[in-house]
């Protein structure tokens, strides 16, 4: 079967020493066994069909077997580059040795006891760490729990008992959760949404910076979206502003200069919450530890997870002293937040992302992909813009007569990339964006290959 360099081909049943092992074994090489899926994939989906509800939707229908640096190998022996890293969850790279071991090591200890029954010293190490690493230099504490959703969920919960107030404001194109309040929070219906309702009450959506379709500068982007919210809502109602610095799921948009510090700003002389929803953001994906940190925003509340833990689920609420004990006891915690396990991943994780370079790579990845996907976008009017920071990089895919969102397009290259072992992820409220988000231990070649990949099915299109 036919590939792009520097893939290999091999044998439908090849299947290489790494599979034994995992992790950095893995050969950092595109491969293409057999067509994508190949026959083990599809078995398994017909399994999957059969066994798990179709609401449970995989973009891609392969299998993994093993995983490692920038690449994930299937079922079927294919090596796919991984431009998704599960969602900018395994930033430290999948199988990471340090992580691994600190896992294991806590697993010979205990897997559980449940944090607000008996305490442990990951949970203690976990949120000393969050709090020294957050951005502001004011007295914090932090939660930990197990998603986003419930992140976000337990900000929420916090921000309206140190402030009295019910309503939360969110922002056009939001992804928050899937939670019953995350889903009121979140922006796009389909399929997030769609059919699930009622939802919660007291969240009111106002207007984000979008700089490729509407032109204003951050200062008076901010000035639209808080005349909305005094004139429908009244400031002295707003318990929490919720916002993404760099959105995710809302098809990456990076708001324009301005627009984060003015909200900042009006939130804090309002006596409202400021959240900062870095769970996509966070962990030095965008070539910062945090996004907000790019210019100079202090949130009151910081929602963590995705790459917090090398693959492990946790997510943590950090914030203001005052604010986050303003909550009774017993008011946050939950069953299996700060899963122990989960912890000693964390306390893995972050020592890479403070000592391993990744915050510097991160940086780097964002410059290749700019350059080349700009390149891309200048010999293919479809691309409408490329935008995002650090490993955090998205292309705006539009009819090139109208400028109008082109999602099956969007669709067509997603697909043709699949095809050729290059994992990539859409998003969107229009879905007629590709979204880039490979570990941070990627290599330049991949990247390169991948980018060629790209081109050829945006050329072909």
């Amino acid at each position: 079967m036919a590939t792009t360099a520097p893939a290999q081909q091999g044998p439908a049943s090849a299947r290489s020493d790494h599979a034994q092992t995992g992790g950095p074994g893995v050969p950092q090489s595109r491969l293409l066994a057999t067509e994508i899926p190949g026959p083990r994939s599809r078995a398994l989906q017909e399994r999957k069909a059969a066994a798990v509800p179709r609401g449970v939707g995989i973009t891609l229908p392969v299998f993994t077997d093993v995983a490692g640096g920038g690449i994930l190998v299937d079922v079927d022996g294919n090596r796919l580059i991984d431009l998704g890293s599960g969602i900018a969850v395994t930033g430290v790279g999948n199988g990471e040795p340090t992580v691994v071991r600190a896992v294991t090591a806590q697993i010979e200890r205990f897997t559980h006891t449940c944090f607000t029954i008996t305490g442990y010293d990951g949970y203690v190490e976990v949120a000393e760490a969050l709090n020294r690493l957050t951005p502001g230099d004011h007295e914090k504490r932090t939660a930990l729990f197990n998603s986003g959703a419930e992140a976000v969920e337990n900000a929420v919960k916090v921000a309206r008992v140190a402030t009295g107030r019910d309503t939360v404001v969110v922002f056009d194109h939001a992804y928050h959760g899937r939670t019953n309040l995350t889903m009121a929070m979140t922006a796009k219906s389909m399929p997030y949404k769609h059919g699930f309702g009622p939802f919660a009450p007291s969240v009111h959506r106002a207007p984000l910076s979008y700089p490729f379709r509407d032109g204003l500068s951050g200062p008076d982007a901010a000035a639209a979206a808080i005349h909305q919210i005094e004139k429908q809502v009244g400031a002295d109602q707003v318990a929490a502003l919720v916002i993404e610095p760099i959105q995710g799921e809302g098809g990456f948009v990076v708001p324009a200069p301005g627009f984060l510090p003015a909200l900042a700003a009006w939130a804090s002389a309002n006596g409202i919450v400021f959240v900062a929803d870095e769970i996509q953001t966070g962990f030095a994906r965008t070539g910062r530890m945090f996004a907000c940190e790019d210019e100079g925003v202090v949130p009151d509340i910081i929602t963590t997870a995705k790459g917090i833990a090398g693959g492990m689920p946790l997510s943590a609420v950090t914030g203001r002293a005052e604010l986050m004990d303003a909550v009774h006891v017993g008011g946050l915690g939950g069953t299996y937040g700060g899963n122990p396990v989960a912890c000693a991943a964390a306390l893995a994780a972050i020592e890479l992302f403070e000592h391993g370079g990744l915050v510097e790579r991160a940086a780097a990845i964002g410059t290749l992909l700019t350059d080349r996907l700009s390149r891309i976008r200048d010999a293919n009017p479809c691309i409408g813009d490329v935008r995002g920071r650090g490993a955090m990089i998205a292309i705006e895919i539009v009819d090139p007569s109208t400028g109008a969102p082109d999602a099956a397009t969007t669709g067509r290259i997603a697909a043709g990339a699949h095809a050729q072992g290059v994992i990539l992820l859409t998003c969107g409220t229009d879905s007629n964006v590709i979204r880039f988000l490979p570990p941070l231990v990627i290599d330049d070649a991949l990247l390169h290959d991948a980018m060629d990949v790209l081109d050829s099915v945006v050329t072909a299109l």
